[in-house]
């Protein structure tokens, strides 16, 4: 049998290895309107989430169109290109 010890250091690095990095994307946003996003799921609390398949950098669409390098995604949203 090989001791628990031994197999600790294994495991514990490459978790102390993974440093936070800033958010480039949202996997869930705030739901703004009575549907989610394209490839984004309705959690019935409010919020909408992509459940970890993908993730887009998104930001509220302040008007009827999307600023220039953004696109419409649905649900009040413009995505990056």
């Amino acid at each position: 049998m090989i001791n628990r010890m031994v197999w600790l250091p294994l495991i514990a690095v490459p978790m102390l290895s993974v440093s936070p990095s800033p958010a480039i994307a949202q996997r869930v946003v705030k739901k703004l309107t009575a549907e989610c996003p394209m490839g984004y799921t309705d959690l019935s609390n409010g919020k909408c989430s992509a459940l970890g398949l993908m993730s887009y950098t998104l930001r509220p669409a302040m008007d009827a169109n999307c600023p220039s390098g953004w696109n419409p995604m649905g649900g009040g949203y413009c995505r990056k290109d």
